[in-house]
C-alpha cells in the first residue's frame, strides 16, 4: 500500500497537492448584489433539497415572492446544489436561504422600477429571447413538462416571465453597470500607483513523474522504486512534447498530479525544493532532468518554460484589470440602487 504524503514534502516546499475541492465565500447580496440577472433564471431545478410549496416568503408593494421563487434564487447562487439532489450543504443554508431572499426582493423592486419608468422591450428582442429559452429543451416533451410544472401549462405566463427578466437586465445595465464602468486612464493610474501587485517571481513551468514509497519502507522496496524510477527516467527521455510526457505521467506517476497529465503549472521558484532547482537550472526548456531524491521518493520532471522575475506590462493587464476594479464599484452601486429602492417602497419578509 502506497503511503500518499503531501507534494509538499516531495516537489515542493509550500505548495499542497491539487484538491478537487469547492469553496463558496458568500456575502450578503443586500450588500454586495452581485449576481447577475439572466433570462434563463426561470428554468427549474430539482426541488429534492427543499420542499416547495408555494408559500409566500416575502411581499414587495404587495406583489407576493414565493419559496419557488427564493429556490431557484439559491440554485443561482449554488448550481452545485442540482448535482446533488437539490441538497445544499447545512452550514451553507442560512446564509445562502438570506442572500437568495435578499437578492429576489431586489429584483422585484427593479422590476417594478423599470414598469414604473414604462421601459418596454423591443418584440423582436423579446421574441429571440423566448425562442433561445426553448431552445435548451432537448424535447418538446420536456418542454411540456417544464411548462406545466412550473407555469401550469401557461405559455403567455412563461414570455411574460422572460419579458420580465429582459426587463431587469436592461434596467441594470442602465443603471449599474453603465455607472460602474472603470476608464483606461484609470485603469492605468493604479498600474502605476501600485506596482507591487504586477511584480511576479521566478517561475518554473514544470511536469512530474513521481514515485512514492510505501507505509513502511524497507531496502528492498526502495530499490524497487528506485528501479521503477529508472525505467520511467528512459520513457521520459524519449518523449519528444508536453503530451508525451503527460501521457506517461499519467499511466506511471504516483502523485496527485498525474490525473493532470503530471502539469504543474508555473510554480514559483521559492515553493521548489532546492535540489528541483538545482536541477531545472541546469536543463533547457523542452528537456527532462535526471532522477530527483527527496527523502524517499523519486521525482522526473520536465522543464516546460522558465520565467524570469518581471513585471506584467499593462496592455497584458489591462482588460482584467478594469474588470477587477470594476467589481467593487458595480456592488457599491447596486448596494445603493437597492437602498434608494426600498426606501420608497414596502418590503415584508415573511
Amino acid at each position: 500500500m502506497k503511503r500518499q504524503p503531501s507534494i509538499g514534502t516531495l516537489i515542493l516546499t509550500a505548495l499542497s497537492p491539487i484538491a478537487m475541492t469547492l469553496t463558496m465565500a458568500m456575502t450578503a447580496p443586500a450588500q454586495q448584489l452581485a449576481v447577475s440577472h439572466t433570462p434563463t433564471a426561470v428554468a427549474s431545478q430539482p426541488d429534492a433539497g427543499m420542499q416547495v410549496t408555494g408559500k409566500p416568503v416575502a411581499r414587495v408593494n404587495g406583489t407576493v415572492l414565493t419559496d419557488r421563487d427564493l429556490q431557484r434564487e439559491m440554485y443561482a447562487l449554488f448550481p452545485y446544489a442540482a448535482q446533488h439532489n437539490g441538497q445544499v450543504p447545512a452550514e451553507m443554508e442560512p446564509q445562502l436561504r438570506k442572500g437568495a431572499l435578499q437578492m429576489i426582493v431586489f429584483e422585484e423592486l427593479v422590476y417594478q422600477e423599470a414598469l414604473r419608468r414604462q421601459m418596454t422591450i423591443p418584440p423582436a428582442k423579446l421574441k429571440t429571447a423566448e425562442n433561445d429559452f426553448r431552445g435548451q429543451f432537448s424535447t418538446p416533451a420536456e418542454y411540456h413538462q417544464f411548462l406545466v410544472s412550473e407555469f401550469k401549462g401557461s405559455e403567455k405566463a412563461l414570455d411574460e416571465k422572460i419579458k420580465r427578466s429582459l426587463l431587469i437586465d436592461v434596467f441594470l445595465k442602465a443603471e449599474v453597470d453603465a455607472k460602474s464602468t472603470v476608464s483606461v486612464a484609470e485603469a492605468r493610474a493604479y498600474y502605476d500607483k501600485n506596482p507591487g501587485r504586477f511584480e511576479y517571481p521566478e517561475r518554473f513551468a514544470i511536469q512530474t513523474i513521481s514515485f512514492l514509497p510505501p507505509e513502511k519502507p524497507t531496502p528492498d522496496s526502495l530499490k524497487e522504486e528506485r528501479k521503477r524510477a529508472e525505467d520511467a527516467l528512459k520513457q521520459a527521455k524519449a518523449t519528444t512534447n508536453y503530451e508525451q510526457f503527460g501521457m506517461l505521467a499519467e499511466k506511471a506517476s504516483e502523485d496527485d498530479y498525474r490525473v493532470m497529465m503530471g502539469d504543474h503549472k508555473r510554480v514559483d521558484r521559492a515553493k521548489l525544493a532546492p535540489q528541483v532547482v538545482q536541477a531545472l537550472l541546469a536543463i533547457k526548456e523542452g528537456e527532462i532532468t535526471g532522477i530527483i531524491q527527496i527523502e524517499q521518493a523519486f521525482t522526473i520532471v520536465r522543464l516546460n518554460q522558465h520565467i524570469p522575475a518581471g513585471k506584467a506590462k499593462f496592455a497584458d493587464v489591462k482588460d482584467k484589470l478594469q474588470k477587477d476594479l470594476q467589481q467593487p464599484k458595480l456592488n457599491a452601486v447596486r448596494a445603493a440602487l437597492d437602498k434608494r429602492l426600498r426606501k420608497t417602497s414596502k418590503v415584508e419578509e415573511l
